[in-house]
């Protein structure tokens, strides 16, 4: 995978809370400068991202219900609505974790089928990805825990999602598992794909996740990332954020 292929996998991403709209506006330029997939912001920003990436082939990727998914489903769709109304082509939406962890499958899926109607009822070819903070249900649900990966991973594909996404990055169960990805990758077969983020700081880690089955990577530190990719030299400080 050469440099520029290892960035069009990449949402490059600021979720910060105190994130401002010139920390935002600089993540966006360099998204531009390294052609990464998208620049995945929060809601408030959307309309500013799209103006500057409009045209560019750099999308415009937000969250919903982020961080906790604790929203009920008509405020997700609400949210998401807003948002695709603004310019994003993107969505990343947070399930409902207890319907995960009790392995209600028709619940999970519902909550997604409302916030899909919604979002593609505004625009039918926004890409909606699942964040299943998938951390949490692995050390949760430990004697079931790929039980409920492929149940995830079937509510994701049969309300018509996109993807299926590893996590938040916010939670204390933590980010992206390499098994975990295995797992997506073979749950959710051909009709989704996979998103792994939280904790992806290096070069050897975004290409672990990549060789596990990761479609796409939710990175903050993705400059330094695709700068060793080109150079063989790691950055001199671990890259904290997402």
């Amino acid at each position: 995978m050469t440099p520029a292929e290892l960035a069009a996998t990449i949402d490059h991403t600021i979720l910060k809370p105190e994130a401002m709209a010139k920390d935002v506006d600089k993540v966006a330029t360099e998204a531009l400068e390294y052609k990464f997939a998208s620049v995945c912001i929060s809601p408030p920003y959307v309309q500013q991202v799209a103006q500057k990436l409009a045209g560019s082939g750099v999308k415009t990727c937000t969250v919903i219900g982020f961080p906790n998914g604790t929203h009920t489903p008509t405020i997700k769709a609400i949210e998401a609505t807003s948002t695709v109304k603004h310019g994003a082509d993107e969505i990343d939406i947070v399930s409902f974790l207890p319907n995960l962890l009790a392995l209600n499958f028709e619940a999970a899926r519902d909550e997604l089928m409302e916030i899909v109607r919604a979002a593609r009822a505004v625009r039918n070819d926004v890409v909606i990805k699942v964040i299943v903070e998938s951390a949490a249900l692995v050390s949760i649900n430990k004697d079931r825990a790929e039980e409920t990966i492929a149940l995830a991973c079937r509510a994701v594909r049969e309300s018509g999602c996109d993807f299926i996404k590893t996590s938040t990055g916010f939670h204390p169960a933590g980010g992206a598992g390499l098994e975990v990805v295995g797992w997506m990758k073979k749950y959710g077969g051909a009709a989704i794909k996979v998103k792994a983020s939280g904790g992806i700081r290096d070069y050897a880690t975004a290409m672990k996740m990549i060789e596990a089955g990761a479609d796409r990577l939710g990175v903050s530190a993705s400059v330094a990332i695709v700068n060793e990719a080109k150079t063989g030299v790691a950055a001199t400080k671990p890259a904290g954020g997402y």
